[in-house]
């Protein structure tokens, strides 16, 4: 097929806001090009990202007569975005984007709206509105009625109502007008704006700034790179599904891991391995309201499970059937689809997840600082958890990277299995239950001994661990097994681990998740986090200068809003795969705090 060239309207040049109930990505001429309502998962009103960058439906834009340039900054420290659009007679005016996000009668209020102004800061500029939601994945564009001062737009069994001080008629014609004034437009729930929209508005935006500011000054972020930390930091926060506690993997659907691949998937649900890195990489920051949500979200899921099957993934709301299918009225991005709803990987058998809920709950039992200390019941329900990690620790699966056509007994997935009963042992001695300490212990040695036996490829050079029992192929996840303390880093297993899978799957600056063909055909992109695994090992190894240099070159690769998809083009840097992804922000916090030089250096 032919790829289409790529252009400033259709790349991933989009800047994220959200309130942990609703988010918008919003491209680089103040056009909110994606947003999905009520919620991450649901219908996405604007698609305009997915419909190859249909200008007039499903966006919503404010277009500057005459505009000649555009440059775009967050408020500092809050995902609240400020668009500078400039007109070639001079004229500008600033479109600040957020959703709002702050304390009100003793509850967040995060409404399903957006909150956008228009000021007018230079000469006599003129702008056009164009206000264009779909229903039903792009299927037709939003009927709409109207009144004095607000527009209803009307979504299938749903509505959203704009209130807007902005004249409604020249918003419905899209017709040029001049602003004279600050123009403000809440798009909310369908029903009457109570109080004056231009005050309302404007003390949501000061409450919204100060609730981010001050979630920002907790942060316990390294000396270096904290910028860029910051950033990340914000935007998994915005990942969160607060009334649940589930984190997604994404925003996004469906753009592409590589052009043209088909290779197009749903992240816009909560996959329990991409939510324990991304509460590991907060709680290394301090930011225990993620981690205190999300192990809530945890409890529910095991409680559902009555000591039984895992699923790789869940809803936001925790459902467990997540049907796959297409949206065929969205052309895709770039006009490269399948666009997906729904993820058939639900259905896969993955082995690590039992690991991976058990990892960040076992916190639960040492932070004083949380507000709910688990308990001896916590503990018997993590014990049903644990006994499956130990009854599946050497039975195959789809694996971390989720093959949809074969099964083997992946070593990532056994050292996660080793993991949940050295962790349980753990959890056990903390409550006094020696019996049961010795119980997982002995299990976690079982587990050590069948992975060493199993694992291990004898090479001439000495060998390495493999990336599953049955073959000797490599892949990236092996530079785990230090992180997750089942070697360390001088370990002369790994060291040699490390030099394989480095000989095998490095591509200059960029890091492959495994080099052999899949279900899709040989990876034409690198996998960003496996990069930052990458500088990890590096970094752990006493390779410091040159994993410095490489996250340095891997943050030059960030869009202008600092973030990272899923993939990049290990030949061009192009970014691709769905955006934000948070297993890339997870590794820039993570490698930000491994490699920063120490704050008593400025002391």
């Amino acid at each position: 097929m032919t790829i289409p060239e790529k252009s400033e309207a259709q790349s991933l040049e989009l800047w994220p806001i959200g309130n942990c109930q609703v988010s918008g990505l919003i491209n680089h001429d103040a056009g909110l090009v994606w947003g999905c309502i009520p919620r991450v998962d649901g219908d996405p009103v604007f698609c305009s990202l997915l419909n190859a960058g249909d200008r007039e439906r499903g966006v919503w834009r404010f277009e500057l007569v005459g505009q000649v340039s555009a440059t775009q900054r967050y408020v500092r420290n809050t995902p609240i975005l400020v668009t500078r659009l400039e007109a070639e007679d001079g004229s500008a005016v600033e479109v600040t984007d957020f959703c709002p996000r702050f304390e009100r009668s003793g509850r967040m209020y995060r409404p399903v709206a957006f909150v956008r102004t228009v000021r007018p800061v230079a000469g006599t500029p003129r702008i056009k509105v164009t206000l264009r939601p779909m229903r039903d994945y792009g299927a037709q564009v939003a009927e709409t009625t109207h009144g004095t001062n607000h527009v209803r737009y009307l979504l299938g069994d749903q509505a959203m109502r704009l209130s807007t001080d902005a004249p409604v008629g020249y918003v419905l014609e899209g017709r040029p007008y001049r602003v004279e004034s600050d123009q403000h437009f809440f798009l909310g729930p369908d029903e009457a704006f109570s109080g004056n929209v231009r005050a309302e508005l404007r003390e949501m935006e000061d409450l919204t700034r100060k609730y981010w500011q001050i979630w920002v000054r907790g942060l316990a972020t390294p000396l270096e790179w904290q910028d860029e930390v910051i950033r990340c930091a914000i935007t998994l926060k915005l990942c969160q599904h607060e009334e649940t506690g589930a984190i997604v993997a994404a925003l996004t659907t469906s753009i592409p891991e590589a052009p043209g691949s088909q290779r197009t998937w749903d992240y816009r649900f909560c996959w329990i391995r991409d939510s324990y890195y991304t509460v590991q990489a907060l709680n290394r920051l301090g930011a225990l309201d993620v981690l205190e949500k999300y192990l809530t979200y945890l409890r529910n899921i095991v409680d559902n499970a009555q000591g039984g099957h895992i699923q790789p993934l869940y809803s936001v709301m925790g459902d467990g059937e997540l049907h796959e299918t297409f949206a065929d009225n969205l052309a895709g991005y770039r006009g490269m689809g399948p666009v997906r709803v729904g993820n058939a990987a639900y259905l896969q058998v993955q082995h690590d997840c039992y690991g991976q809920i058990v990892l960040p709950t076992v916190q639960g039992f040492f932070d004083q600082r949380l507000l709910r200390m688990a308990d001896d019941h916590d503990f018997a329900s993590l014990e049903q958890v644990g006994e499956m990690a130990w009854a599946k620790h050497d039975q195959p699966d789809a694996g971390l990277w989720e093959f949809r056509t074969r099964q083997e007994v992946h070593t990532y997935s056994a050292v996660m299995s080793w993991a949940a009963c050295d962790r349980l042992a753990n959890a056990a001695l903390r409550l006094g239950k020696e019996d049961r300490a010795e119980y997982w212990s002995a299990r976690a040695a079982t587990v050590r001994t069948k992975i060493d036996a199993e694992a291990w490829v004898d090479t001439s050079d000495g060998g390495h661990y493999g990336a599953s029992f049955e073959s000797d192929y490599l892949d990236a996840s092996l530079l785990q097994l230090v992180e997750l303390r089942y070697l360390a880093p001088d370990d002369p297993r790994f060291v040699s681990t490390f030099n394989a899978v480095e000989q095998a799957l490095r591509r200059g600056e960029h890091m492959l998740r495994y080099a052999q063909e899949d279900d899709f055909g040989a990876p034409e992109t690198a996998f960003n986090i496996c990069t930052f695994w990458l500088i990890d090992a590096l970094a752990r190894c006493d390779r410091t200068v040159e994993a410095r240099e490489l996250f340095t070159t891997m943050l030059g690769h960030t869009t202008r809003s600092g973030l990272l998809s899923e993939d990049m083009d290990f030949e061009t840097g192009e970014l691709w795969g769905n955006f934000p992804q948070t297993y890339s922000l997870v590794g820039v916090i993570n490698c930000a705090g491994l490699l920063s030089q120490s704050w008593n250096t400025i002391r």
